[in-house]
């Protein structure tokens, strides 16, 4: 835990609200991290391909860590010179304007119980009209039909909603507005953008959208810039009421920390799920195969757009491996068992545990391990555990490439996975370019930072932003190309056998 409490200059708050954990990291002026505090939640599994906060556990576990990271520091809340903040996207929520209780748990992103209804909708022929609009394809994944299923599930609620009784929201809106006491109910254009009900090309909620997915739009927040006032945070809460200044959802603030500002230039982030992301600049380019299109970020009206690829499950197989088998008691312990394992073994594992995203998007896909034989250890099942991220980064890598007819000779990676060694060295093998791990981990809480930091006049540009990244370690493929071929094969017959269709 990095620490400086002499310093007197400014402090930026980033609050990374995550699928399994929410985080506060301090951040000075060079983008340096003085100190984190994390907390994990519990997630809620219902039914079958379900899953679920609970809201409330989520605020404390923002507030507790708020709380917790300016005591570890050592400093007072006066030295707050702004928030950002960064969250879990697509993950839907539904409170009372005036009480602020939550009606409902979350659905999370990754929930799967609009599969059918999404499928109806396919079926009636809207994939187009939504594409068109939204850059997003119709998939569980998204906010729309979460949001439609609280209204239809929960007593009362869509009568409340059309009299403008109740509020709808992203994590990040969710938290503005307890933060702020009610004042404000907002999101930014990052987040809005994947909702599957806001209009990418004319930025604001797109009417034919919600007259499709049955929305009130008296439910939606105010979209702003990712750089932008948010309103300040009651007293009550830290002490001081510091400004709210930045906001983007978690994979494009990563972009934004790991300063992917030209178009061409990508990271892919590896948290509970993966996510790849390459700028596209001011053009928001229609994917050929299955990927997303989004917004990147925002700022003063101006959207950049970017492409994207998302993989649903991660470090939560990581986080599988030891919590529902048993096979270690933690993560760090994952890449000395990896290195154990025999260089070529044929263990497949596909973590379909929540359906397959990009660039399949089977939402009824299961996961299975393949390959197993007499002499399969825990060794190879965590190390086909860790593969099959670096397997589905290479994925989306091949869509993305012939999306824009390019091939990247880097990728800037980012997410608790990077530390391991072992992971990052067979994902530059599997994709056969250099991979580039940042001083900086914490990109995602970063890019909260920086686009906080706009907003304050901190920096005068991205420009000024893009000198602070620095390369703490490229690794650069060694595998030869006849062996990563061969095992990248046996990757995708495993793939094909744990699609619902075939």
């Amino acid at each position: 835990m990095s620490r400086d409490a002499s310093r007197g200059d400014d402090l930026i708050l980033a609050i990374d609200q995550g699928t399994t954990s929410s985080r506060a990291i301090l951040f000075d002026r060079q983008g340096r991290r003085v100190a984190m505090a994390q907390r994990e939640f519990t997630q809620h599994f219902p039914r079958d391909g379900w899953v679920e906060h609970d809201p409330e556990e989520i605020w404390e576990s923002v507030l507790a860590t708020c709380r917790e990271v300016i005591d570890r520091a050592g400093v007072g809340p006066e030295r707050l010179a702004g928030v950002g903040i960064t969250n879990q996207r697509e993950t839907a929520l539904l409170w009372d304007r005036q009480s602020g209780e939550v009606l409902h748990r979350a659905i999370v992103w990754q929930d799967r119980r609009t599969a059918d209804a999404c499928q109806a909708l396919r079926d009636a022929g809207h994939l187009e009209t939504v594409q068109a609009r939204t850059g997003l394809l119709i998939d569980p994944y998204f906010s729309a039909t979460k949001l439609a299923w609280l209204l239809d599930h929960v007593e009362g609620a869509r009568e409340r909603a059309e009299r403008g009784e109740l509020a709808f929201g992203t994590v990040d809106s969710f938290l503005i507005w307890r933060l702020t006491g009610g004042r404000v109910h907002a999101t930014d254009a990052t987040n809005a953008s994947r909702t599957a009900l806001f209009n990418i090309h004319e930025q604001r909620w797109d009417p034919a959208l919600l007259e499709l997915f049955e929305i009130p739009e008296a439910l939606l927040p105010e979209v702003k810039d990712s750089s932008d006032d948010f309103g300040t945070l009651e007293r009550k809460w830290l002490g001081a009421e510091p400004p709210i200044a930045g906001v983007a959802g978690d994979q494009q603030a990563a972009l934004v920390g790991q300063a992917c500002f030209r178009p061409g230039m990508g990271k892919s982030t590896y948290g509970t799920g993966c996510f790849m992301i390459v700028n596209t600049g001011d053009t928001p380019a229609l994917s050929r195969n299955r990927l997303l299109t989004t917004v990147a970020y925002r700022l003063e009206g101006k959207p950049t757009y970017a492409m994207e690829g998302s993989i649903f499950v991660a470090g939560a197989t990581v986080q599988w491996l030891r919590d529902g088998l048993r096979l270690f008691e933690s993560a760090a312990e994952t890449e000395a068992l990896a290195r154990q394992t025999r260089a070529g073994h044929s263990v497949y594992l596909v973590p379909a545990f929540t359906g397959l995203g990009a660039p399949h998007w089977d939402p009824k896909a299961r996961g299975a391990i393949f390959g197993l034989t007499r002499d399969t250890g825990i060794a190879e099942i965590v190390a086909a555990g860790l593969q099959a991220v670096c397997y589905q980064t290479r994925d989306l890598q091949a869509c993305m490439s012939d999306d824009m007819d390019a091939e990247p000779d880097t990728l800037r990676v980012d997410g608790g996975m990077v530390a391991n060694g072992w992971v990052m060295q067979f994902l530059a093998d599997m994709l056969g370019v250099a991979v580039d791990r940042p001083t900086v981990l914490e990109t995602t809480a970063l890019g909260a930072a920086y686009l906080a930091g706009l907003r304050l006049g901190w920096y005068r540009d991205l420009d000024e932003i893009a000198e602070l990244w620095q390369c703490e370690r490229r690794f650069t493929p060694r595998m030869p190309e006849e062996e990563r071929e061969r095992l990248y094969r046996g990757w995708q017959e495993a793939v094909e056998r744990v699609k619902s269709e075939r």
